[in-house]
This record gives C-alpha cells, sequence and structure tokens, in this order.
C-alpha cells in the first residue's frame, strides 16, 4: 500500500519513510535539470536569491516536453539523477527536502540527506506519458532560456515514487541488490 504524502514534505514526514516505501506525492514540486541546478548553485554561492524558496521544497530532475492539448506538461519521466550531485549538498542545507528523479547517487549526497533529515525518490523511467497525467498544473518560474530544462512550478497528484535514500541511511538500490543476490544463492 502506497503512502499519500502531500508536498511540501515536512521534516517529520521525511524522517517517518524507510528506503523501499511506496508513496504517492500530492501538491507542489518544481523541476530542474542540470543546467538550472548549475544556475541555482551559482545564485546560491553569489549571496543571491532563488526564485523559489529552496525550505522544506521538492525538486523533480525532469524537463517535461511540451503540453498536448488538455495537458500540463508533455511526457515527464525522470532524468538521471546523479548529473546534479555536486550542487544537491549544498541545496540540501539550504533546505532542499525531497529529490526526485532515477538512478544512483553519490556518497556525498547520501551524507548530505541524512544530515538535513531529506529523502530520494526515484519515479519510473520510461513511463513519462503515464507520469504526465499525474501533473495538474505547469508555471514557468525561471531561466525560460533554458527551454525544457528551465524550473516550473508543478502541481501533482497521486504521483507515484520509491523511496530510494532515506533520512537514516537506508539505501534502497543497495538493501534490494543484497536481497536479489541472498535470493539467488540458495
Amino acid at each position: 500500500m502506497a503512502i499519500q504524502i502531500s508536498l511540501p514534505m515536512t521534516k517529520e514526514a521525511a524522517t517517518s519513510l524507510r528506503a523501499g516505501d511506496s508513496v504517492l506525492l500530492s501538491g507542489t514540486i518544481y523541476t530542474a535539470r542540470d543546467a538550472a541546478h548549475k544556475r541555482l548553485y551559482e545564485m546560491m554561492q553569489a549571496g543571491g536569491s532563488l526564485p523559489f524558496d529552496l525550505n522544506g521544497a521538492s525538486i523533480y530532475y525532469v524537463g517535461p516536453s511540451p503540453a498536448q492539448p488538455g495537458m500540463a506538461v508533455g511526457s515527464a519521466g525522470p532524468t538521471t539523477s546523479s548529473r546534479c550531485d555536486k550542487y544537491t549538498p549544498d541545496m540540501l542545507d539550504a533546505g532542499l527536502r525531497v529529490m526526485l528523479g532515477k538512478g544512483k547517487r553519490s556518497q556525498t549526497v547520501k551524507d548530505a540527506v541524512v544530515r538535513n533529515g531529506a529523502v530520494y525518490l526515484a519515479a519510473t523511467g520510461g513511463a513519462g506519458a503515464m507520469l504526465a497525467r499525474c501533473v495538474k498544473t505547469a508555471e514557468m518560474v525561471a531561466f525560460p532560456e533554458l527551454g525544457t530544462e528551465a524550473v516550473r512550478k508543478l502541481t501533482i497528484e497521486n504521483f507515484p515514487a520509491v523511496v530510494i535514500l532515506d533520512a537514516h541511511g537506508g539505501d534502497y538500490y543497495e538493501t534490494a541488490r543484497q536481497s536479489y543476490l541472498k535470493s539467488i544463492e540458495t
């Protein structure tokens, strides 16, 4: 049974999750891929204000395709999260609570997740058309010149994801791998 989660997520909600939990996300999430992360990071380093408040925020590593009639966005599948790893610890330290994407993360990101009581979630790669149905609204926030990589504010409803990294050091990619290896040894 999936856990219903409201975004923005509180630290208490984040720390209640465990690696391997299935969740359904509803609320506000921001899109930001590597080009947007670089700009956000540079703004932070220069002491400038960001186009949205990171405190408790959720970021989805996605560059949605253009919307078809009647849709808020086009295909909205996750991109490889590790592209943003060099910027992520500073963003987590500034209050980022949830990251949503796909693929493994660096040890530095894992440490920052634990340090900040955050979570990293995975969406299903290759299911962008299905995931787009969970997006109810999309609003341009920053960097429109980046096209699909611009920062957008999305309102999502019952967006499915799995907790990969939890605030307690759990890593579902590792535990699932170990479980699988044990199952084939017998």
